[in-house]
């Protein structure tokens, strides 16, 4: 383990199909305003939101909806929750949803009494949260970004074509039952699949010692991997869709980054591609997956050891009369065959991407210092040409 790190989360989780239950105790702890948070209108046809509006009810709460958070929460759409949370002195936000909406309570909550421009401040130039904060709490019904446990919020904008992030703070509680996951349509349900393998390969693909954080990511991996398949071919399987939601959160609440360096250049490629296009997360990072990863391959020889590792402990490739970059791309070749068992866009065109647009992708991508390789711009264009 390199270095010295400090490792603390806050967020106190309730799992399994009862967790809503603790739902009541948890809002004896805050005030009498609720802003109940939520998409578009899907737990509203599978009853996830009677329950949760009967036990504010119950709690005596006073209820202000804000609905109509969308798959890429934009600042415009934080404004608005904003405004409403400052004027209506709200005690909690709850967000009742996937990592979308989760995010996009974070983002209100430091938002809301924030006297500087909250997209200049926190997104374009990390600003940290110096205002009063409102509290958050989470009802999960998507897996994926494991937002439900960690700080991160990622918001775009449609004026100026770009997704962004900041990390203000965890939410107080997160509510996590796998029955409410059962609902989610086929193609979101895979995108947060492969946003899930996606954050522990960013973490995992960086660092050069004998770290034992990259055996826990193979730990998790190797579940998802198996429960994924399941659960492909039976949505409603628990046993599958509880590992996936354990394994999501748990991908992504800082263990598995402690004490190495971190890369999260997939993420800042499939990005760029969102911010132009509004596509689904999970699949913009498959589309850039392939390409990033062969690049390292070619050029790393850190890259190839790391790739020869995973191949082996998490993708059953035999070592046995190989060099280790056949090892290594043999790995990648099996990834990318689940990828497709999994239907995961393959290409950024599958995603809305254009060729005549690659250099504007470029343009909005940050270049990440953490991982194998420092790319140049040069190389972004490359890796989205690739990509298509």
């Amino acid at each position: 383990m390199l270095g010295n790190f400090k490792y603390q989360n806050p967020t106190k989780l309730y799992f399994g199909q009862d967790a809503l239950d603790y739902l009541s105790e948890e809002l004896q702890h805050y005030g009498p305003k609720v802003m109940l948070t939520y998409g578009g209108g899907s737990i509203k046809r599978n009853g996830i939101y009677d329950k949760v509006v009967a036990h504010l009810t119950a709690a005596g709460k006073q209820i202000v909806e804000l609905s109509g958070v969308m798959p890429n929460p934009t600042i415009d759409k934080v404004m608005e929750g904003a405004a409403l949370a400052r004027r209506e002195k709200v005690d909690l936000i709850l967000a009742v949803g996937g990592g979308s909406t989760c995010d996009f309570s974070k983002a209100v909550a430091a938002s809301a009494y924030q006297e500087k421009d909250p997209w200049d401040y926190y997104f374009k130039n990390f600003g940290e949260l110096d205002c009063q904060w409102i509290p958050v709490g989470s009802v999960l019904t998507m897996v994926g970004t494991g937002s439900e446990m960690n700080s991160g919020s990622v918001i775009s904008s449609h004026h100026e074509n770009l997704k962004l992030f900041n990390h203000f703070r965890n939410p107080d509680f997160a509510i996590l039952n796998p029955e409410f996951t059962f609902s989610v349509p086929r193609y979101q349900m895979m995108a947060g699949f492969f946003d899930i393998m996606s954050h522990i390969l960013e973490q995992y693909l960086s660092g050069t010692d004998d770290n034992t954080s990259d055996y826990l990511a193979e730990g998790l991996m190797r579940s998802l991997i198996v429960s994924s398949r399941k659960a492909a071919i039976n949505p409603e399987d628990y046993e599958a869709r509880s590992n996936i939601m354990w394994t999501a959160t748990w991908a992504l609440n800082t263990l598995i980054d402690r004490g190495k360096s971190t890369d999260w250049m997939v993420h800042m490629l499939g990005q760029a591609v969102a911010a132009y296009t509004d596509a689904t997360h999970g699949h913009t990072l498959a589309a850039v997956s392939g390409a990033y990863y062969r690049l390292l391959i070619d050029q790393s020889e850190d890259a190839v050891k790391k790739f020869r590792r995973l191949a082996i402990s998490v993708w059953n490739v035999s070592a046995e009369g190989k060099t280790d970059r056949q090892i290594a791309m043999e790995g990648l070749e099996n990834m990318e065959a689940w990828m497709r068992e999994l239907g995961l866009a393959m290409t950024i065109t599958e995603c809305g991407a254009k060729a005549e647009d690659i250099e504007k992708y470029a343009d909005i991508t940050p270049i990440t210092p953490g991982g194998y390789l420092q790319l140049s711009r040069e190389q972004v264009i490359e890796v989205f040409r690739r990509s298509l």
